[in-house]
């Protein structure tokens, strides 16, 4: 009886060892982006599912998205699980972004030979920030990473140099700086370094790192379609295209192709927007430019309609990201194109449209030439009344004093009146 419990309690105990050993590995290997934060988000959540203690981070990133990191940050204090974060292969970096990244990390390290700073932010685009907006973006960005690193007990002043000065030093530097926790020559090496170390978990309870067997958690599907459509540029371009490809399918109507494609790309966009954290008020005053275009086609409105559209979808563009809070902006060269291809387009259209008109009008002017009417009603001693001519009734005058019955043949028109003369 005493042995059957014995090897009961083994088995369990082995089976609860089995169990726990776990940790998830996730690999970033681009820049910091709206599909990182999405990538690490579902990674946490899977870590969960499968109940692993930790999660490793292999790093090798040029920066990035600083709405994005802001997100990832947050989600890395929040977390129930331990981040293991190592910059890797060597040769590899962790710049801008990543090395705000790695400050949050529970526990972080380095390769031999791999490098972490420079975290100076800029726009997205490259372009020039206005020295107002520069330093204010900085002032926020340092004051923010104070207190990240103050949490995690690491180096204050490299934290803030990496923001101010754009400080970027080796792993090893940086393990003699206290920047980085562990310097290691291989990633076994960094996460048995890692195990038991005591971590502060929600910023207020302290547990010891567990590492397991790796479950690796690569990206997949949903992570490439989203680093493609994730990018400012290309997912604006991609929703003023799919506008434009909608408006083609309404005003002909059984083409198909467009209207699926214009869809397709109208739902992709919204969704890169939503990744993207743009001012709805923004995209909002785009949209009601396009409806002002569109109604110019159709409203004699002497190009207000049209004047006004274009600056509603210009100085929507111009708001639709908030560079402080996302660190991108649409660079102004690719907002004068597309607002200068809608005026082409919609004034083009609506210029073929007045010409088609008056072409119609032309031709009615023509035909009624060609066509004798009957004299409905009289006035003014028979040099006014109406007539019916073509199935319709029309206004008359003539020099000619005429009678209800007779027929008269049209002789010209101004506007809704016609010149007629009796046919004898």
């Amino acid at each position: 009886m005493i042995k059957l419990v014995a090897i009961l309690f083994v088995t369990l105990f082995l089976t609860a060892q089995a169990e726990a050993a776990c940790t998830l590995a996730v690999t970033i290997n681009e820049a910091i982006t709206a599909s990182t934060s999405d990538y690490l988000a579902r990674a946490e959540k899977r870590a969960k599912e499968q109940k692993c203690d930790s999660l490793f981070v292999r790093m090798n990133t040029p920066g990035g998205s600083l709405q994005s990191t802001r997100l990832i940050v947050e989600q890395i204090l929040a977390s129930d699980i331990p981040y293991l974060c190592l910059i890797t292969p060597s040769g590899g970096g962790a710049g801008s972004a990543g090395a705000i990244i790695l400050q949050a990390c529970h526990v972080n390290g380095g390769l031999t030979a791999t490098n972490i700073g420079a975290a100076t932010p800029i726009l997205g685009t490259g372009e020039a920030t206005p020295e107002d907006l520069r330093k204010k973006i900085i002032n926020d960005t340092v004051s923010w990473l104070e207190g990240v690193t103050q949490l995690r007990g690491r180096n204050l002043e490299f934290a803030k140099e990496i923001v101010t000065e754009a400080k970027s030093l080796s792993s090893e530097a940086a393990h003699k700086a206290k920047a980085l926790d562990i310097l290691a020559q291989n990633e076994s090496e960094f996460l048995k370094q890692s195990e038991e170390r005591t971590v502060l978990i929600n910023e207020k309870k302290e547990l010891s790192v567990k590492v397991g067997e790796l479950q690796e958690f690569a990206p997949d599907l949903r992570y490439k379609v989203l680093s493609f459509i994730a990018d400012p540029e290309f997912a604006y371009l991609l929703f003023m295209g799919s506008l434009g490809l909608l408006y083609v399918e309404i005003t002909n109507p059984g083409m198909i192709a467009p209207g699926v494609i214009g869809g397709i790309g109208l739902v992709l966009s919204l969704v890169a927007f939503h990744k993207l954290d743009v001012a709805w008020g923004g995209l909002a005053l785009i949209l009601l430019g396009i409806a002002f275009l569109i109604l110019e086609i159709f409203v004699t409105s002497f190009g207000l309609l049209g004047i006004g559209g274009l600056v509603a979808v210009f100085v929507g563009s111009l708001f639709l990201f908030d560079a402080q809070s996302t660190g991108y902006t649409l660079p102004l060269s690719l907002i004068i194109s597309v607002v200068a291809v809608l005026g082409v387009f919609f004034l083009g259209i609506g210029y073929l449209a007045l010409k088609t008109i008056r072409h119609k009008s032309k031709d009615a002017d023509a035909d009624l030439a060609n066509h004798t009417g009957v004299v409905m009603t009289v006035e003014a001693l028979g040099h006014r009344g109406q007539i019916q001519i073509m199935g319709e009734t029309w206004i008359f005058v003539s020099e000619d004093s005429l009678q209800v019955n007779d027929r008269v043949q049209v002789t010209g028109r101004q506007g809704l009146t016609l010149n007629v003369k009796k046919v004898l």
